[in-house]
């Protein structure tokens, strides 16, 4: 069974700083893609950063130079480390996983509020 478990959320004042996780179990996790989305109330879902299976990654332009996503295949465990948050970058983020193959998961998600 393939699990995402993302954890880490939780709330800050404009300026500082959180550490979300995705834990994956059930996937072969160095063959996968791994990416963080995120979706405010009332709002579609939108790709905040991606992490390939080669470690190449892609952030939305919202993010860049704030938020860096990185990865570990010994602990199947992907994070996103997210400075400066702004009330901008409240929602809920979600882990996904996607293969090469096309088989892709998601967490349950983990909410964000930024708010002084």
């Amino acid at each position: 069974q393939v699990q995402l478990v993302e954890s880490g959320g939780g709330l800050a004042q404009p300026g500082e700083s959180l550490r979300l996780s995705c834990t994956t179990s059930g996937i072969t996790f160095r063959l996968y893609d791994m990416s963080w989305y995120r979706q405010a109330p009332g709002e579609q879902r939108d790709l905040v950063a991606t992490i390939a299976s080669n470690d190449i990654t892609n952030y939305a332009d919202s993010v860049k130079g704030r938020f860096t996503i990185s990865r570990d295949s010994s602990k199947s465990t992907v994070w996103l480390q997210m400075n400066s948050l702004k009330p901008e970058d409240t929602a809920v983020y979600y882990c996904q996983a996607i293969s090469l193959y096309g088989a892709h998961y998601w967490g349950k998600g983990t909410l964000v509020t930024v708010s002084s």
